[in-house]
């Protein structure tokens, strides 16, 4: 076939494209029957340009010939891997301190973000990245195991617990402004989006209890959060003040974790395995006298069976698994917008409890008050890992009745 007809069918193949993308008037199945031919064409046009002289006019821009044909692909932009890996894990010039510290900020960026190719790498990510950062908990990657940065990022929220210094949100980003020196001056990077951020190098957050103020100023404020009712919150803030339990301990707790023990009603901490949660350590499995308070507070009904699964049913998990979510996230808006200062969160009350009780008479033991907070005891000897030890619950009942607050500082129900 000549040439001029080669370009006839090309042509014919182009309007039948330009009738099946652009012209609304063309039904569904009309247009259905168009692509049929449409590929039909396309194949003999490739099987006739195997052929072609040279000169011939080329395939339509886009066209399934145009594709089709041999052409000369842009290189794809290679991953931060490759790029830390060739400019500065095999520099020479690095010292051995730079590319461990290097690694380390690209083991964390690939952790939560994938191998991405460093052109896919935006201001918008590198936000992200910060706002993960900034968040890390300061225990992170300190032990032998840890969680993924995504779940110790939502634990260290939840839990209220230390975070990284601004200093090491800044040695991370500097790590890689400097990689991306070298990919903007090649040309492998069109900008660099880890250059021009501010740090807060100065202030590092040191969590700490709450002052009776602070507290007034919680329970009488008005809840206006949506995410949880106004008796889960309560009900949830009044646990933490007269039990000093984690914030994830409360949200899990079951009605069938009420156990009477020694007739003294208890909550029962241990390992859910069906839910996949468990307590922080094992010294978290342990018996919690209920403080007379709860008992009283109308509304909580402890000791009632209401039919729910868990003592707080409204509550949510996150995609960490971490159950409670909601109510951790409406938390710190609240306590952010009644003016509640950063160094105060809700693993403050566990603080406050622990000040309080160890400033209670001697006849207190550091054994029992280590025992209801879940704490590893302070002397590992013989008899001393749990509950089980011997410790009487009306010792423990003893630990949690000597906690007591100002009236103005107890949440109304």
């Amino acid at each position: 076939m000549g040439s001029t007809s080669l370009q006839a069918l090309e042509s014919r193949l182009q309007s039948m494209m330009h009738k099946v993308f652009t012209d609304s008037a063309v039904s569904k199945k009309e247009k259905d029957m168009l692509r049929e031919q449409i590929k039909s064409l396309s194949t003999l046009i490739v099987d006739l340009g195997k052929h072609r002289p040279a000169g011939l006019t080329e395939a339509p821009a886009g066209s399934p010939v145009e594709d089709a044909q041999p052409k000369t692909r842009k290189p794809t932009s290679p991953p931060l891997s490759t790029m830390a890996e060739k400019f500065v894990f095999t520099d020479k010039d690095k010292s051995e301190d730079t590319k461990k510290a290097t690694r380390k900020t690209v083991d964390l960026f690939i952790e939560a973000f994938g191998d991405m190719p460093v052109k896919q790498i935006t201001g918008t990510v590198a936000g992200e990245f910060f706002d993960l950062l900034s968040d890390l908990p300061a225990t992170h990657g300190k032990g032998r195991t840890g969680l993924p940065i995504r779940e110790a990022v939502a634990q260290a929220r939840e839990r209220g617990q230390e975070t990284v210094s601004g200093k090491t949100v800044k040695n991370h980003f500097s790590r890689l402004s400097a990689l991306w020196m070298h990919l903007v001056q090649r040309e492998m990077a069109d900008r660099n989006p880890w250059a021009g951020w501010d740090f807060n190098i100065t202030k590092k957050i040191v969590r700490r209890g709450w002052t009776d103020d602070e507290l007034t100023l919680l329970a009488h404020t008005p809840w206006n959060g949506t995410s949880v009712s106004r008796a889960t919150w309560a009900g949830i803030t009044s646990v933490g003040m007269f039990t000093g339990m984690r914030l994830g301990e409360i949200c899990n707790l079951r009605r069938q974790d009420i156990e009477v023990i020694q007739g003294i009603p208890c909550f029962h901490v241990r390992p859910h395995p069906e839910d996949h949660w468990s307590p922080k350590t094992s010294a978290g499995t342990r018996i919690i006298p209920i403080h007379s308070h709860l008992l009283t507070m109308d509304g909580l009904d402890l000791l009632r069976d209401t039919g729910e699964h868990y003592l707080f049913p409204d509550l949510t998990v996150s995609s960490t698994s971490a159950r409670g979510d909601n109510f951790a996230r409406a938390f710190s808006k609240h306590k952010k917008r009644i003016g509640i200062p950063e160094d105060v969160t809700f693993h403050s009350f566990r603080h406050t409890v622990s000040t309080k009780l160890r400033n209670q008479e001697a006849h207190i033991r550091e054994l029992w008050i280590d025992t209801v907070l879940g704490h590893e005891a302070s002397h590992k000897s013989q008899g001393t890992m749990n509950y089980t030890s011997g410790i009487e619950v009306a010792n423990l009942k003893q630990v949690i009745e000597a906690l007591s607050y100002q009236p103005e500082c107890i949440m109304p129900f």
